[in-house]
């Protein structure tokens, strides 16, 4: 499934900027190959996203062009690498014609598992980018660049806005509790939130869950409902909130209230 993303218009600048580089960087070695990047796509199958960059490379010149690799390195802002993806073409002939497509694959479940900050708080990543090849048997050629990309929270800005209390019935209070976060990811998300809410002494009041599904780039408001004994009504305290999702599983987060 291939989805429009924000992130496929910067991967294609990231790369048409790399190509630029790469150019001036062999210069005249170069003169008679011919580069084109088709426009990237991303899809997103269970935990992973990949990132797909076709290529298409033409030969004009009289000699073989050997080893041609290109390589991509995403990392995280404190170094780590995330993922990393690389195309080999043995040996272009003169003449020849190559379509092949520079894959990168990125397990979002791995990503979110190493912090979990990565849920709520946007950031930037890293790609290195390295391409090199031997002309004519002889010359070696290779240009390196790196650029940072922004990262996109899906559950940025997560909140739980002050109850709203009102009679339910001779016994019970019903509490709504307003839920609000920004999906700034590049990626549809959904899952489960669960909700416990405690009284100022922090005894348990009541518990209860709702499922989420926000588009990529989206704003999510809704309402938990919950019901409270009269008797154990609290108008202070805190709540904490549990995630389920495809990806990961995050909790408890703590928010007072009251």
């Amino acid at each position: 499934m291939n989805i429009p993303i924000k992130m496929v218009g910067i991967a294609t600048t990231i790369f048409w900027i790399f190509l630029i580089v790469f150019s001036v960087s062999a210069a005249y070695s170069v003169k008679d190959l011919q580069f084109e990047f088709g426009e990237p796509q991303m899809s997103l199958q269970g935990e992973n996203a990949t990132f797909s960059l076709p290529i298409y490379i033409f030969n004009r010149g009289h000699y073989n062009v050997h080893s041609f690799n290109m390589t991509s390195l995403i990392r995280d802002n404190e170094g780590r690498t995330i993922t990393r993806g690389s195309t080999f073409i043995d040996t272009i002939a003169p003449g020849q014609q190559i379509h092949t497509a520079h894959n990168i694959t990125i397990n979002i479940a791995d990503f979110l598992g190493q912090n979990s900050a990565y849920l709520f708080n946007d950031t930037e990543i890293w790609l290195d980018e390295t391409v090199g090849m031997r002309l004519a048997e002889l010359i070696p050629v290779q240009a390196t660049g790196n650029v940072s990309m922004p990262w996109g929270a899906p559950l940025y800005g997560f909140r739980l806005d002050a109850p709203q209390y009102e009679p339910y019935n001779a016994t019970h209070t019903r509490v709504r509790v307003p839920i609000g976060f920004d999906n700034h990811a590049s990626f549809d998300f959904g899952g489960i939130v669960r909700i416990r809410m405690f009284s100022s002494g922090n005894s348990m009041l009541t518990e209860g869950q709702t499922v989420f599904n926000v588009t990529q780039h989206s704003l999510y408001q809704g309402f938990m409902e919950l019901y409270i004994p009269h008797v154990n009504v609290s108008l202070s305290g805190h709540f904490e909130a549990y995630f389920e999702t495809p990806f990961t599983d995050y909790g408890p987060m703590v928010i007072p209230y009251g």
